[in-house]
C-alpha cells in the first residue's frame, strides 16, 4: 500500500515538477523579452549611428554606362577600378536599349555597367569613359547614393580616394 501511495505521489509530482520548470522558463523568457530589447536597441542604434556618422548622404554615386559588347564593358570596368575611379563595377549583360538616333528608332542589345564611386569623381569617370568608349555619344549618367549598408559605403569611400 505504501508503495502504491509513493508511486501515485511520484506520478503526481513529476508533472508538477515539469510544470514548475516550464513556469520558471516562462518567467525567465519574459524577463529576457522585457529587459533585453531596450538594451539591445540602444546598443544597436549606437552601432548603426557610429557606422553611418562617417557617411554623408549623396557623397557616393552609382554611375551607369552602356556598352556595345562584353570586351568593351570589361575594358572600361577594369580601367575604372585600376585608376581608382571606381570601387566596383558590375557588368550587367543582355539589356535591350530602344532609342532614337539621327531621326530613326533603333533597338540594340547592350551591356550595362553599374559603377560605384564618389560623387566628386563622376566628372573624371565621365572623361575616362568618353576617352575609351567606341560610341560617338556614350551614356554616362549617375545618381547619388542616399543610404545603404554602412560597411559597404565605407569600403567604397576607402577604395576611391578624394
Amino acid at each position: 500500500m505504501e508503495r502504491m501511495v509513493l508511486r501515485l505521489l511520484g506520478a503526481f509530482m513529476y508533472p508538477l515538477s515539469s510544470c514548475l520548470k516550464f513556469g520558471a522558463l516562462i518567467i525567465a523568457g519574459f524577463a529576457v523579452v522585457c529587459m533585453t530589447p531596450p538594451l539591445l536597441r540602444i546598443v544597436g542604434l549606437r552601432a548603426f549611428t557610429m557606422a553611418t556618422e562617417a557617411y554623408k548622404s549623396g557623397s557616393l554615386s552609382a554611375a551607369y554606362v552602356t556598352c556595345p559588347n562584353d570586351t568593351v564593358a570589361k575594358d572600361i570596368a577594369r580601367g575604372l577600378v585600376e585608376r581608382k575611379l571606381a570601387a566596383c563595377v558590375n557588368i550587367i549583360p543582355q539589356i535591350t536599349s530602344i532609342y532614337e538616333w539621327k531621326g530613326k528608332v533603333e533597338e540594340d542589345s547592350e551591356i550595362l555597367l553599374m559603377i560605384k564611386t564618389r560623387s566628386s569623381k563622376v566628372p573624371a569617370v565621365t572623361d575616362y569613359v568618353r576617352s575609351v568608349h567606341p560610341y560617338e555619344i556614350c551614356e554616362v549618367i549617375s545618381v547619388p547614393i542616399e543610404q545603404g549598408n554602412p560597411p559597404y559605403l565605407t569600403w567604397v569611400a576607402d577604395a576611391v580616394p578624394e
